[in-house]
């Protein structure tokens, strides 16, 4: 089978559907896409809040709520308890498909009128501000991941105790302001670390104990920006380091970050993986142009998936197989397509949302436990079977268009009007940030946030420079944050945490704190690149940043030949790699 090339209904760009994509889509028996890879992501990205709550009522009650839904959405939102319950029947909503109008118009109809949980949380314990979790006990702001304990502001976590301040963490413990700290045990200000102990201010290293400030480290203890010391020379250094003073960890922040331009980054941050083409990808093999995936196979245009398996355009969770078009979905599904918040132990849906442990439905909404449903309604199966055929091909004769002409019919995932999400709401700003002009000019919805006002009482420059300076009056205080000038407060257990450690108290707020980290995050996007290796020396032209090699290379000290696709602006200040020359100065 020949590749085709198609032109995106959304942006006009031109895209390829290769032979082993003309394979999935025939496998589960779906049309041939018309948006292209990087559209059809983002209008998933649009369905997913990562990290904001909103105060809201409850649409039972009228009491005030936190929800993951904003206020101003036309949802009805039940708190999540009573949701969870037999309090109410979703069913009631139910009614037969008409015939004379498109399906995605009725269906946004449904979506609305049937109420939405107010977060996605299982199993909290004394984690009423943190959400989109299995197991979290004793969290504040924790978003997105499994099993999380004594820990606050986490973005992205598999098993973390006592973290802080962290994105994307794994089996990680007493860490601290990172980016990617796996299997880590106090880590701190540091970039991408797995196996590591007692690192500081340090970026890509593997199976090291007892760094600071280095880069490009394999196994490695006691080294200091990058160069070997004995023990003892080590711990006098770390003793004379006053880690709880806001000025001096603000300094070897800056120098450790300035070593780290001055070194060359691999062109993918890829570990154990065999056939893959993206950006961090762990332990997988067979993935196609996808983003931070750990554990799976066969995979296409996916992100942030951990144990999946035969599925393409899946974006967030896990622990499924053959999903096609589905955000926030996982924990044992099985053949979803176009689906939003559906989990865990569901099969063969299609076009549903907030529908939990079912099977064979087709455009339902909040459903629990059942089976053989069409908007709501129940069937036998053969009666399923018989109305689910006519409604698509209904749905390719009358299909549903949007306002800027996108036709849509079966195969599409949901219009982006029926996000209840603003574009500065959803994961995409995060990524691909606008402002309200630019969101609007292209259509988007942007939604002013509803921001209490408080009166600061100080602010975080006027904190004390050192963490034994901190009283406990702190935790009353409401500081004015040094970057947005947002107010923000310091709780207990953060207080406590950083008097454990001696980490001085922060001078932003949870949000600047996180773009803070951010900034080394690469988006889920891939670009032609050429290795800057130039034989003797690597060197980005564009930033006039150069590295000199540490050993030789294939290619003598002549240019490096290899090509590749990278998460890597061209216009990047890094100096980038291919994976013979990276390895060759790292391992």
């Amino acid at each position: 089978m020949k590749s085709e090339n198609r032109t995106c209904q959304n942006c006009k760009s031109k895209f390829v559907i290769e032979p082993e994509d003309f394979n999935f889509y025939e496998k589960i028996s779906v049309p041939l896409p018309t948006f292209c890879p990087e559209c059809r992501m983002l209008r998933r990205f649009l369905f997913r809040n990562v990290k904001s709550l909103f105060r809201r009522p409850d649409s039972r009650t009228g009491e005030e709520i936190f929800s993951l839904i904003p206020k101003g959405a036309p949802a009805k939102v039940y708190a999540l308890d009573f949701w969870n319950s037999d309090g109410w029947d979703p069913m009631e909503y139910g009614h037969d498909y008409d015939f004379k109008r498109p399906f995605f118009e009725q269906f946004r109809e449904l979506l609305y009128a049937v109420p939405w949980p107010a977060r996605s949380a299982v199993n909290p314990k004394n984690s009423d501000y943190s959400d989109n979790f299995t197991d979290a006990k004793n969290s504040y702001l924790c978003f997105n991941g499994y099993m999380i304990e004594n820990s606050a502001y986490v973005v992205g976590f598999n098993t973390v105790r006592e973290g802080f301040d962290l994105n994307e963490a794994r089996h990680a413990e007493l860490c601290y302001e990172n980016y990617m700290s796996d299997e880590s045990y106090k880590v701190f200000y540091s970039v991408n670390c797995e196996d590591c102990h007692e690192v500081w201010f340090s970026r890509n290293l593997l199976g090291c104990t007892n760094c600071f400030g280095c880069v490009n480290l394999r196994n490695k203890s006691y080294h200091i920006f990058n160069k070997r010391y004995t023990k003892e020379a080590y711990a006098e250094f770390m003793k004379q380091f006053d880690s709880g003073s806001h000025k001096a960890v603000r300094a070897m922040r800056e120098k450790a970050e300035t070593l780290w331009r001055s070194h060359p980054m691999r062109f993918t941050l890829a570990i154990n993986v065999s056939n893959v083409t993206g950006e961090h990808i762990e332990h997988s093999k067979n993935v196609k142009q996808s983003y931070n995936i750990h554990e799976s196979e066969n995979l296409g245009y996916c992100q942030y998936l951990e144990g999946v398996k035969d599925s393409y355009d899946y974006t967030v969770w896990g622990e499924a197989s053959r999903m096609y078009e589905c955000v926030t979905c996982g924990e044992q599904c099985d053949n979803l397509k176009w689906c939003w918040e559906c989990w865990p132990s569901s099969r063969d849906l299609e076009y549903s949302a907030f529908c939990r442990s079912s099977s064979e439905l087709f455009g339902c909404v909040g459903l629990k436990k059942k089976q053989y449903c069409i908007f709501n309604k129940q069937y036998s199966k053969g009666e399923y079977e018989s109305l689910r055929r006519r409604i698509i091909a209904h749905m390719n004769e009358m299909p549903y268009t949007d306002k800027k002409g996108r036709v849509y019919k079966y195969g599409e995932f949901f219009p982006v009007e029926f996000s209840p999400y603003a574009y500065n709401e959803t994961m995409v700003q995060d990524f691909f940030p606008l402002d309200k002009s630019e969101a609007e000019s292209k259509g988007f919805l942007w939604r002013e946030p509803d921001r209490r006002e408080y009166e600061t009482t100080i602010k975080a420059t006027d904190l004390p420079d050192h963490i034994k300076d901190a009283s406990d009056l702190v935790l009353k205080e409401v500081i004015e944050c040094s970057e947005c000038k947002r107010a923000y407060r310091i709780i207990e257990m953060e207080l406590q945490f950083l008097r454990r450690i001696g980490l001085p108290l922060p001078r932003k707020c949870p949000e600047c704190r996180f773009k803070d980290r951010f900034r080394f995050v690469n988006p889920p996007k891939l670009w032609p690149g050429k290795c800057h290796c130039a034989g003797k020396q690597g060197a980005n032209r564009k930033s006039q940043i150069a590295y000199t090699n540490a050993t030789k290379h294939f290619h003598g000290e002549d240019q490096c030949p290899n090509e590749f696709r990278t998460s890597y602006d061209p216009n990047s200040p890094h100096i980038v790699y291919c994976e013979s020359c990276y390895n060759s100065e790292v391992v």
